[in-house]
């Protein structure tokens, strides 16, 4: 279904990791893929994966440091004149003020939250539109946090409300280009990001007994869901958020 397409995944952390379980299916459909990791001590544990994914392309990228997405580009320019799709799927918050209320989150970390979470995605566009050159489709990772109140969710919920809000105006900015921009918004998965929500155990059992397939979301159907948005099944499609979790977000009160 990918043949002969290429592109960047941001955020593979493990073999757990969202990023992970998309990179493998788009794989699996012939995709070519350049992997990205934060540092050298997540080189470690990415490198075995890139390997597997015959990845001839792995690339520093630390959301946190200057520089680092147009270096990361500029590195990917060295092999690749152009790419077809990007997969977004790296946030961070200090996990210590993501327990407790959002009215304590620090200004720094709230300005480190939405840097990471959201901004990388509006800069990271801006580079990877300048390889599309017949155009692309640019997919970023969400949580119902962003629409909803979540325990233990605090500044994370707001980084995702702003980068819902970004993928519909870069989606806008991007159009007349023939680039598509969306989102995943994921039901809860057991990955490295997700451990550092507080209770997180409690919030599994929680959407699995209350969302309409009493199950969560496996992740081989986030990738099958980041594949119809990289491929030309969804051509049509631009600017939105697409729930992958087993219709938990539809539910305003669970059957007692």
């Amino acid at each position: 279904m990918l043949k002969g397409k290429r592109g960047i995944i941001f955020g593979i952390a493990n073999d757990h990791s969202i990023a992970w379980g998309i990179a493998k299916k788009l794989s699996e459909n012939n995709a070519k893929l350049a992997i990205t990791y934060q540092n050298n001590t997540f080189f470690k544990r990415v490198k075995p994966l890139a390997q597997k994914l015959n990845s001839q392309l792995l690339i520093e990228c630390d959301f946190s440091q200057p520089d680092s997405i147009e270096k990361c580009f500029n590195d990917i320019r060295k092999t690749w004149n152009s790419i077809d799709f990007v997969i977004h799927a790296a946030a961070f918050s200090d996990k210590k003020e993501l327990d407790g209320r959002y009215i304590d989150t620090s200004k720094d970390n709230f300005i480190n939250t939405l840097n990471i979470s959201c901004y990388s995605f509006t800069e990271i566009s801006k580079f990877a539109s300048q390889m599309m050159v017949d155009g692309g489709s640019l997919v970023t990772l969400s949580f119902y946090g962003a629409n909803k109140v979540m325990p233990n969710y605090n500044v994370m919920g707001i980084a995702k409300a702003a980068l819902e809000i970004s993928v519909k105006y870069l989606s806008v900015d991007l159009g007349n280009k023939n680039i598509r921009v969306n989102a995943i918004s994921a039901g809860p998965m057991r990955t490295l990001a997700g451990a550092a929500i507080a209770k997180a155990r409690e919030v599994y059992k929680y959407t699995e007994q209350n969302s309409p397939l009493q199950r969560n979301v496996y992740l081989d159907e986030l990738g099958n869901a980041a594949l119809y948005l990289v491929s030309d099944l969804s051509k049509a499609v631009s600017g939105e958020i697409h729930y992958v979790d087993c219709g938990f977000n539809i539910v305003g009160m669970p059957k007692q």
